[in-house]
């Protein structure tokens, strides 16, 4: 005997480990699914974020300028720019109440 031929030959492709091949890389496929990150939900929710953060800014700043624009015309100081400044509080709360109603459905 010689080492370069075996003793037996190989045997030939067996269809129940064709078969176990193919439940094995579709259960590999699966698992790589199920374990890939979400990236949307986060990239949502970071611009859900942002969205709240720029409507609080917006209300804040919008009111602040058009009362002090108010006052300045008008001669009321302080009084445009608190009223205008409480107004654009209210309105920046409520647009965030809405937002956050309208992601829970």
């Amino acid at each position: 005997m010689s080492d370069d031929t075996p003793e037996r030959d190989p045997i030939g492709e067996d269809a129940r480990i064709d078969a176990l091949e193919q439940r094995l890389q579709a259960a590999r496929e699966r698992e790589e699914q199920r374990n890939r990150p979400q990236v949307q939900g986060a990239d949502s929710g970071y611009k859900l974020g942002n969205r709240v953060l720029a409507e609080l800014l917006g209300g804040l700043i919008g009111g602040a300028l058009i009362g002090w624009v108010i006052d300045r015309f008008a001669g009321t100081s302080p009084w445009g720019l608190l009223v205008m400044l409480f107004l654009g509080i209210v309105v920046a709360f409520r647009n965030i109440i809405r937002i956050s109603n309208r992601r829970s459905d």
